[in-house]
C-alpha cells in the first residue's frame, strides 16, 4: 500500500524531474496520432517510481515562452482513477480533438489555441496507479490510503498543497514557491455536498417546489444520506430518482454512460440498453457510435487510447 505522504514525495520528484526533464528517465515526443506533422511544443513523458514494482507516468509540457521563470502547474485529474490525458486533450493543454462527427477512424487531434501551456509549464500525472498508463506489479501498489483508510482521490491537491507548505515554513531545499492551488468541482464532505444538491436542482428546476419544501419540511437538520424518519425517506427517494435522469456533472447534457457488455438489463439493442437508474448505456466492443449530443470525447478518448499510428 502507498502511503499518502509517499505519494506526496513522488509527485515532488517529478516537479523536480519535469524543471530539468532532461536530466530524468524522459522521452521528447515529436508527434502523436491523429496530429499531422511534427509536434510544434516540446512534450516530455516518463514514468517515476512510486516504490519497487510501481511507477507513475507522466507527460511534460513546456511553456511556450520557453522562459525558465514561467509558472509551474501539476495537473492531476479526479473521478475514479481517470486518465489525466483527458485535462491533455479536452481541457487545457495544448491539443484537442478536432471536433467532428465519429466515422470510427482514428480521432483527429488540432492545437488547442486556449492552451494554459502558453503562459505556463505544465506536469500531467495519471495518479493514483491505475489511471492512465501509470501502473503496479503488485495489487497493493494500487492501494492509497494510510494502510487502513484508502485517501478520496479528490483529497491528493490540498494535501499535496499542505505538504509543500510545510516543507517551506522547515526550510526544505530545493525551495518552491508555492502560489496556491485550484480545484475542479471538488468533494467539501458528504453532509454538504449531498444537502446542497437539494436547492441546486430545485434552483435548475429538475424538482417542483412541492417535492423542495416537503425535503425542507421534512428532512431538516437530518444527514441526507440516513434520513430518519419516513415521510424524509420517501421525499429523497423520490428527489434521487429524478436526479439520476440527469448528468450529474453537466445536467444539459444525456446521461450515456459507456460498458463492455451489459450485465444486468437485457439489451434493449444491440448497441445499446437502459439501466434500473434509466441511464441509456452504449456497449460493444468497438463502442457503439455514439448519438448527436452525447459527450463524445469520452469515446475519442477511448478510440484514441486503444489505435497506434
Amino acid at each position: 500500500m502507498i502511503s499518502p505522504r509517499q505519494l506526496c514525495r513522488s509527485f515532488l520528484l517529478l516537479l523536480i524531474f519535469a524543471v530539468a526533464p532532461r536530466t530524468s528517465d524522459s522521452k521528447l515526443v515529436a508527434s502523436l496520432p491523429g496530429f499531422h506533422g511534427r509536434l510544434p511544443f516540446n512534450l516530455h513523458t516518463g514514468y517515476v517510481e512510486v516504490d519497487e514494482g510501481t511507477e507513475l507516468f507522466y507527460y511534460f509540457v513546456e511553456s511556450d515562452t520557453r522562459a525558465e521563470e514561467a509558472p509551474f502547474l501539476l495537473w492531476l485529474t479526479g473521478g475514479d482513477r481517470c486518465s489525466v490525458f483527458s485535462g491533455l486533450a479536452n481541457e487545457i493543454g495544448p491539443v484537442r480533438f478536432v471536433e467532428e462527427p465519429y466515422n470510427g477512424s482514428l480521432p483527429r487531434l488540432q492545437i488547442n489555441p486556449s492552451s494554459w501551456t502558453q503562459v505556463a509549464h505544465i506536469l500531467f500525472v495519471d495518479s493514483p496507479v491505475g489511471a492512465g498508463f501509470s501502473f503496479s506489479t503488485k495489487p497493493e501498489g494500487y492501494q492509497v490510503g494510510d494502510g487502513e483508510t484508502p485517501m478520496p482521490e479528490n483529497s491528493y491537491v490540498p494535501f499535496i498543497a499542505h505538504i509543500i507548505s510545510q516543507g517551506i515554513q522547515a526550510g526544505n531545499t530545493p525551495a518552491l514557491n508555492l502560489k496556491g492551488y485550484l480545484v475542479g468541482n471538488p468533494s467539501t464532505g458528504e453532509i454538504i455536498d449531498i444537502s446542497s444538491r437539494v436547492p441546486y436542482a430545485h434552483g435548475v428546476g429538475i424538482i417542483s417546489d412541492q417535492l423542495y419544501e416537503t425535503i425542507l419540511e421534512h428532512c431538516k437538520g437530518l444527514d441526507y444520506m440516513l434520513p430518519s424518519n419516513a415521510p424524509c425517506a420517501q421525499a429523497l427517494d423520490t428527489f434521487n430518482h429524478l436526479m439520476s435522469q440527469v448528468q450529474g456533472a453537466q445536467i444539459l447534457l444525456d446521461t450515456y454512460v459507456y460498458a463492455s457488455a451489459p450485465t444486468g438489463p437485457a439489451a434493449d439493442t444491440k448497441d445499446e440498453y437502459s439501466s434500473d437508474s434509466g441511464r441509456r448505456i452504449l456497449v460493444g466492443n468497438p463502442l457503439a457510435r455514439p448519438p448527436f449530443g452525447c459527450v463524445t470525447t469520452i469515446r475519442w478518448c477511448l478510440t484514441w487510447g486503444r489505435r497506434r499510428g
